[in-house]
């Protein structure tokens, strides 16, 4: 996402007119998931100075430092762990835009998370896992892409420390035990990675071609 993001933290990012994370913000108060918190590392006081406690955007944002390094997806959700309470909570990238509708998550008493699968978009044809009705497998055949959403129990994370890790470690040890579930969105996801993203999606929502949430 260089250059753009050598000054500007990606989730703040303007697509349509307005940041990537404002599109995530909205849909999750309209799901009536008010309670927001968000890691900071590079350029973290950028997305604190825009948008403060959240009051005008319907939510209430606490803020969490991960440090000048990031934490990585599943080290970000550790250190996060102290501000997240007892329940289930949801776990979204700040840089993706969707219309996924985050009330239908729901996880299952004998599982540990609900992730949210995609079709495999074209830098990502590989997949990432496979669902076998809702239980996510590992298996190397019609392969879902992970959409960096998820609802997630805290106790699947008992044993890890803070520090430097994917996510993918813990979904792996949760498919292994056969607690992790999943679910598919057939509608809009882009993951937004590079300027050409970032251009195609503005192009869009500006041009009315595609329903912007938020």
């Amino acid at each position: 996402m260089r250059p753009l993001s050598d000054s500007t933290p990606k989730p703040l990012l303007l697509a349509g007119g307005k940041p990537l994370i404002g599109y995530l913000l909205a849909s999750l108060a309209r799901a009536g998931i008010r309670d927001i918190v968000i890691n900071l590392s590079w350029l973290g006081e950028r997305i604190r100075d825009s948008l403060r406690d959240g009051a005008e955007l319907g939510v209430r944002i606490s803020y969490i430092e991960e440090g000048p390094i990031p934490l990585e997806t599943g080290g970000g959700i550790v250190n996060a762990l102290p501000l997240l309470g007892s329940d289930p909570f949801i776990v979204v990238s700040g840089d993706i835009w969707t219309d996924f509708d985050f009330l239908s998550l729901h996880v299952a008493a004998q599982a540990d998370a609900q992730v949210v699968l995609v079709a495999n978009p074209a830098h990502h044809l590989r997949g990432d896992f496979a669902l076998e009705g809702d239980r996510v497998v590992a298996r190397e055949q019609d392969r879902l892409t992970y959409a960096n959403i998820g609802l997630f129990r805290r106790e699947m994370f008992s044993g890890y420390a803070v520090g430097r890790f994917p996510l993918v470690q813990v979904l792996q040890r949760s498919i292994a035990a056969g607690r992790l579930r999943g679910q598919v969105h057939r509608g809009e996801w882009m993951n937004i990675g590079t300027a050409q993203q970032l251009a195609a999606l503005d192009a869009r929502l500006r041009g009315g071609g595609t329903r912007a949430t938020g």
